[in-house]
């Protein structure tokens, strides 16, 4: 059931892994790539508790969910498609807006239907499974580039744009994939019917955007104490990982390469080493993902994904030391820890929270709490002049002196920030460990 999350979380990993360098490409600086990449945040903090709400209350002959897997993934291809062959910086910039419109689309519903089919005693392993899956579409995403040279393609072939042929190939890839598997995902595990309780609640419940809107505000009132603690370890938890996303390549092209120019084959190279390392810590996330389960077991997600978060911003923080490229993959298994938890732990423990009818608002929400630091890295780190106003703090050149390598030790920071926040959240680790007592009896 998880296989469409394998398409959808490609397409994430091309834009984690791209999208600053194709901005470079047509001409943004450093310190614009958070600006130029609100996209995301945005169309998450907007879309995906519309969408949950929404699909709370859809009936359909295809289900509540599957309609939105179909309309996301539709779009999602057809950014995938266009995005290499942008030939300005403000076409490249509105079709990531497109496709992270459709990414988040599919996204939210994507969750509720893990909830949505599993009993309470198998959503552990349903989201650490999908943790799994993000894991492994990631790694492929990353590595296809390097791939793709090492059976002769030459990493220096760009189009008129500066954009390299390899990321024209790897895009097409992605579009096709992030298609066919969602399609395939939803026609072989289709939804279970709704029983008359969830029929009755459904149809009782208020139509139209306005209704949409109030549900979405008196679940956020009744937030469970458990999901509200959850914010402060996304705050410190999603900063940090915007701020590594955003300029590991860098980092890796001014420590390892010796380079700050994005038009320079040592700066494509830098490229293909993040890719690299991104895919060894995807698979660290794949592989982790499943052996976590014996210990959530046994000390709770919570414990767990604090543990996870230390290894990972020890790791951010050693890494930008790191000058030969061999040894980027020491601090890489830290990061794919954190990464593999990230994906699973929290949803459930956010899962054994939130009432059944509300899966789809609450899910939303939570999202909310994974863009809003992104935001906020964006509007503090980054700095875009535009002809009548300026837009952001640029603390990236004036805090950080415009070094990726000072951003990827901040970012660490942050993870280790976010490890000691999650501690604080006993409520569903509570709940979760004497479920899991419960099946264990």
């Amino acid at each position: 059931m998880n296989l469409g999350f394998l398409g959808l979380q490609f397409s994430f990993g091309l834009q984690q892994g791209n999208m600053g360098p194709i901005y470079t490409y047509l001409g943004a600086t450093e310190a614009q790539i958070p600006m130029l990449s609100l996209a995301g945040p945005i169309t998450g903090l907007l879309i995906q508790p519309i969408i949950g709400a929404m699909s709370d209350r859809t009936q359909s002959r295809w289900g509540r969910r599957t309609p939105y897997f179909v309309v996301g993934a539709v779009l999602c291809a057809l950014g995938l498609l266009a995005m290499p062959l942008s030939s300005s910086l403000l076409m490249a910039v509105s079709l990531l807006w497109v496709l992270d419109a459709g990414n988040n689309i599919t996204m939210e519903p994507y969750r509720a239907y893990v909830s949505d089919r599993l009993d309470p005693a198998q959503r552990q392993i349903g989201f650490l499974s999908q943790s799994a899956f993000t894991g492994l579409a990631q790694m492929l995403a990353f590595l296809t580039p390097s791939l793709l040279v090492g059976m002769g393609m030459n990493q220096d072939w760009v189009d008129a744009h500066n954009i390299p042929y390899t990321v024209r190939i790897v895009f097409m890839v992605g579009a096709v994939l992030s298609l066919t598997t969602i399609l395939w995902s939803v026609w072989r595990v289709p939804e279970l019917p709704l029983t008359p309780q969830e029929l009755a609640h459904i149809q009782a419940q208020p139509t139209g955007l306005g209704a949409t809107f109030r549900e979405i505000a008196e679940a956020i009132g009744d937030m469970p104490l458990a999901m509200r603690k959850l914010g402060l370890m996304s705050l410190f938890q999603w900063f940090g990982m915007s701020g590594y996303w955003a300029y590991v390549s860098y980092a890796i092209g001014r420590s390892v390469y010796h380079t700050a120019d994005p038009l320079s084959s040592a700066f494509h190279s830098a490229v293909l080493t993040n890719g690299e390392v991104a895919a060894f810590y995807n698979a660290i996330a794949f592989v982790t993902a499943f052996a976590m389960v014996p210990l959530v077991r046994r000390i709770g997600p919570g414990p767990l994904h604090a543990l996870c978060l230390v290894a990972g911003g020890l790791g951010m923080i050693a890494l930008p030391l790191v000058e030969h490229k061999a040894l980027l993959f020491v601090p890489a298994a830290g990061i794919g820890l954190a990464w593999g938890s990230i994906m699973g732990n929290p949803y459930a423990i956010l899962s054994n929270a939130i009432p059944a009818t509300r899966t789809g608002v609450y899910m939303g929400i939570f999202n909310m709490m994974i863009v809003i630091p992104m935001l906020l890295f964006a509007i503090l780190m980054s700095r875009l002049d535009l002809p009548f106003i300026s837009l952001g703090f640029g603390l990236y050149d004036t805090l950080l002196g415009g070094d990726p390598r000072h951003m990827l030790t901040l970012s660490g920071f942050c993870l280790l920030l976010a490890g000691g926040s999650v501690l604080w959240v006993r409520e569903g680790r509570a709940d979760a460990i004497a479920l899991q007592a419960a099946v264990g009896a």
